[in-house]
């Protein structure tokens, strides 16, 4: 296949179709399709894990980690996991059609603002394969058609999970091509789906670095995104030292391979030789590697030198950087410059203080006195997410139902004329 700009065109063309009709489509409708989707994964395991077996076969020849493969790998239980929040996403209120603002004006008109769908969606994803389910159930659920285009990695396991979440489309009176997954793992094809900025509404790559730079810089449409999860914790001179010590512990350790896990602990100066000696051990007891500042290393002795280059790295793994720092004031200052304006957290009983943070940082969540990973969809209320987003428009952190819908003023007269 040579044409690519043709055939991301007819794509799109088919999505915009499905998506005027989805704008009609009941609430009941949506929900049947997801617990029909659900059924199906139960009842055709076999299939998909037969489809994941190929995939996992070809694994080494795409040069994946054992870690990458296990993430890859369809077993009984996490094709369970999968129709479970098919159904988890069901039981969430449907936010399509909701007036979330009116007002009646001097002459008598009734002024609405009423949730709409954005329209389509190009969602690009490097991940497992309950991703390919995941979103497809976000966006139809919120009224948008999608265009799934995942890994070269996954493509059999989300051929077959595609075959079915179109399968129940039909079933139950929807747009079989509301969800439709690129057949090719061709890149220039992504190229193409880049240029549809007149059919696409929108763009949410889910992956590594290069590839949101990619979508970033060629997209012709708008895109949700997040680039890096360089998140912070605080311990402030009036924190509790041993909710520090738990939180930072629990920031980084708990899952270190995830967005919202903490990269850099900055600690006041007042309490740090008090604080950093316990929590350096609790935290190499974890299985951690710190790397500080200077000042760090005079505390903790064993601890590595920390460069520039470390305070602007998000590790993914169990390394993290320390710094200490003489007032909230150089935190934020800290936080502002080095941190991806994902998850920041402030320890401290001062609200002067955690007031002052909480204003001043530039991220799409703070927390205070709480770890950073409960940045997350489920954690918020919000149910399922596509991502979580560091970017100020149209939605920042997790992105649930309501981030995926825009609005609309519908206006009720009574024969007014201007």
């Amino acid at each position: 296949m040579t044409d690519f700009n043709q055939y991301a065109s007819e794509w799109a063309d088919r999505a915009r179709h499905a998506s005027r009709e989805l704008v009609l489509a009941s609430g009941n409708q949506k929900n049947a399709w997801l617990r029909r989707s659900a059924q199906l994964v139960r009842t055709r395991t076999a299939e998909l894990i037969a489809a994941n077996a190929k995939d996992i076969e070809a694994a080494p020849g795409f040069g994946l980690t054992s870690a990458m493969v296990d993430r890859l790998r369809l077993t009984d239980e996490r094709l369970e996991g999968i129709a479970t929040a098919l159904e988890a996403i069901a039981l969430l209120p449907d936010p399509i059609g909701e007036i979330f603002e009116s007002n009646v004006r001097p002459n008598g008109l009734l002024v609405t603002r009423v949730r709409v769908p954005l329209g389509v969606v190009f969602f690009i994803f490097e991940s497992r394969p309950n991703v390919t389910a995941d979103a497809a159930a976000i966006c139809v659920k919120s009224g948008n058609a999608v265009i799934l285009r995942g890994g070269k990695e996954a493509l059999h396991s989300n051929l077959a999970l595609h075959r079915l979440l179109v399968e129940a489309l039909k079933e139950n009176g929807l747009p079989e091509h509301a969800v439709q997954l690129v057949d090719t793992t061709d890149r220039d094809a992504v190229g193409a789906f880049l240029k549809q900025s007149g059919k696409i509404d929108v763009t949410i790559p889910r992956g590594g670095k290069s590839l949101i730079e990619r979508v970033a810089a060629e997209a012709s449409m708008p895109v949700i995104k997040h680039f890096d999860g360089i998140c912070h914790v605080y311990v402030d001179k009036a924190a509790d030292l041993a909710m520090a010590r738990s939180i930072i512990v629990n920031s980084k350790c708990q899952r270190p391979g995830v967005c919202n896990a903490a990269e850099t602990l900055l600690v006041h100066s007042a309490i740090a030789a008090e604080f950093l000696p316990g929590a350096a051990t609790a935290l190499r007891d974890a299985g951690v590697e710190l790397r500080g500042c200077p000042r760090t290393q005079e505390i903790v002795t064993d601890c590595a030198a920390a460069t520039e280059e470390d305070f602007r790295t998000e590790y993914l793994e169990l390394i993290l950087s320390v710094k200490i720092v003489d007032s909230v004031e150089e935190a934020i200052a800290h936080v502002n410059e080095y941190g991806s304006h994902h998850t920041e957290s402030i320890v401290s009983q001062d609200i002067s203080a955690t007031t002052r943070f909480a204003a001043s940082c530039d991220s799409a969540a703070v927390h205070i006195n709480a770890s950073t990973r409960f940045n997350d969809g489920g954690e918020y209320g919000l149910g399922a997410e596509i991502g979580i987003s560091t970017d100020k428009f149209h939605a920042r952190g997790p992105c649930g139902l309501r981030e995926l819908t825009s609005y609309k003023y519908v206006v009720h007269g009574s024969g007014q004329i201007k």
